[in-house]
């Protein structure tokens, strides 16, 4: 049996439904928070799921607390550490400094994993400013409520740099770079934004009564 909205379909015997239908009591969700201020972690273009989160993490439950915290502590990991110096999630740590990432074209290609925005979202990411994103990666934000995608109208990794300061409003969908107070914008999150609001998607079918309350 299959669960339809406009985003994406879910399988109801699939791994990731579990976590839908339950997420970790850990979990922060977003309270319909509208700006979201921090430094930016930038990257380029095809930053695929395996350098999100790689394979050999993949054997974590997101809806076991502690694993999904682990989950956390390994996000973007697999990105090389010759063009990324500056780790995402600091060794040791379980949460970024970085709630905001910026990145090229193509962002969360490769594999349908849903643990690639669940990773991000444990380790306290927010909202990624990507100048176009892989579908599917684009779907299991929304799917799962962890991030906030957001596609820049402007090629904004090659403004940013990693940790510069800047302040994502959705409502206006701007993005303020503290530092010089020039304003960049991204198209609007639309129908996804209440879907993210709400904590993904079976939050959002139990509140508008598409499910009800107990299932």
């Amino acid at each position: 049996m299959q669960f339809m909205t406009d985003y994406c379909f879910i399988d109801h015997f699939s791994p990731i439904t579990d976590y839908l239908k339950a997420p970790p009591l850990t979990r922060t969700f977003h309270a319909m928070q509208s700006v979201f201020t921090g430094p930016v972690y930038m990257v380029r273009d095809n930053i695929d799921t395996d350098q999100i989160i790689p394979a050999q993490y993949l054997n974590l439950v997101p809806t076991i607390a502690e694993e999904y915290e682990k989950l956390g502590s390994h996000a973007l990991c697999g990105l090389p550490e010759s063009l990324y110096k500056t780790r995402f999630v600091k060794e040791g740590q379980l949460d970024t400094d970085y709630p905001i990432v910026v990145a090229g074209r193509n962002f969360g290609c490769g594999s349908s994993r849903e643990h690639a925005p669940i990773a991000m979202g444990s380790a306290n990411c927010k909202v990624v400013l990507a100048e176009s994103f892989a579908r599917i990666f684009f779907r299991n934000c929304v799917a799962t409520g962890e991030l906030y995608p957001c596609e820049a109208t402007e090629r904004l990794c090659d403004v940013l740099k990693t940790g510069d300061v800047v302040t994502v409003d959705l409502d206006a969908a701007t993005v303020k770079v503290e530092a010089t107070g020039k304003t960049y914008h991204f198209k609007p999150l639309g129908d996804v934004r209440p879907v993210v609001d709400a904590g993904g998607l079976f939050n959002y079918a139990r509140q508008t009564g598409m499910m009800p309350q107990s299932a």
